[in-house]
């Protein structure tokens, strides 16, 4: 039975991708680089803000210095710009709502660097809604490594048994294979349906309310 419901942040609980676009647009801008479409972000985040300047970077300057100091004008600009776009997906606030009234705790697993998850989730969510709130710390390896989640099991006192993990990326399916949890992906997020089928998906669910659907049937 579930107990504990971990959800990835972007692109499974928020739509932030136009202002992840939009703030690393003005890095690279910053720093004389090309800028790329917001769609072709879909495919850049997901491994946290570091990878995410390496990607956008061309392929000739993704050096270590040169990336620093692009994530440095990221962190700079999306400190102060990441609510400008950035909303629930549709149906969220209601399902985050239904679970708790099931008395389901829930837990967040991010690749956003901490303070920016933090901040995201007390803009959107009430407070008290989620057990744990994690998201990237320098200490602690990005997802896929299962360390995150581990540490939301322990914060929590939940067991991999007891516990759904839910994301919209290939990282996400390979994150809850990692740590031994059943996995949860979601189509309106940033990546496609074959991606996230590829990568071991247990359950794919297209509207927020299937997942509802997937907790009574366990």
């Amino acid at each position: 039975m579930t107990k504990l419901v971990i959800f990835d942040l972007d692109g499974t609980l928020l739509d932030t991708l136009e202002d992840l676009a939009i703030s690393t647009n003005h890095a690279l801008a910053q720093n004389g680089f090309p800028q790329h479409d917001t769609e072709a972000y879909r495919f850049f985040v997901g491994n946290g803000i570091t990878k995410l300047m390496e990607r956008a970077l061309p392929e000739d300057q993704r050096n270590e210095k040169t990336v620093l100091r692009v994530r440095q004008d990221f962190v700079d600009y999306y400190s102060m710009h990441n609510m400008d776009y950035t909303k629930p997906y549709p149906g969220i606030p209601e399902l985050i709502d239904d679970l708790q009234k099931q008395g389901l705790r829930m837990a967040v697993a991010s690749n956003k660097y901490q303070a920016a998850t933090g901040k995201l989730i007390d803009r959107y969510f009430p407070a008290g809604t989620f057990a744990a709130v994690h998201g990237q710390r320098e200490e602690i390896p990005p997802k896929p490594d299962p360390t995150i989640v581990r540490n939301i099991l322990t914060e929590t006192g939940s067991t991999s048994a007891d516990t759904l993990y839910v994301g919209d990326s290939s990282v996400d399916m390979r994150t809850a294979a990692n740590s031994g949890l059943r996995s949860v992906a979601v189509t309106w997020g940033f990546r496609p349906r074959k991606e996230l089928e590829e990568n071991g998906a247990m359950f794919v669910i297209d509207r927020p309310e299937q997942l509802l659907e997937i907790v009574r049937t366990e």
